[in-house]
């Protein structure tokens, strides 16, 4: 029997994971850029570069949120389909 699913279809969570990616890569760059002066010797940035820095965190707890509701979705799919 095949997969009613199409391959290009977007799944339940595929938007919050996106979403964390994105929020997660600025945080990885904004952790780059308060860094960067710390290894170079230069003046460091205001305290609050640093809390952007956290983006990382948020990031991967939204995308985390993507995951589980694409894994709920999938078993109440499978639920139905028995």
């Amino acid at each position: 029997m095949r997969d009613k699913t199409q391959t290009n279809s977007a799944a339940v969570g595929d938007g919050l994971i996106r979403a964390g990616a994105i929020v997660f890569f600025v945080g990885a760059l904004a952790t780059l850029v308060t860094v960067a002066p710390l290894l170079l010797g230069t003046t460091p940035f205001p305290t609050y570069m640093f809390g952007l820095s956290m983006l990382m965190g948020v990031g991967f707890l939204i995308a985390g949120a993507g995951v589980f509701q694409s894994i709920a979705s999938g078993r109440r799919q499978a639920r139905e389909g028995s």
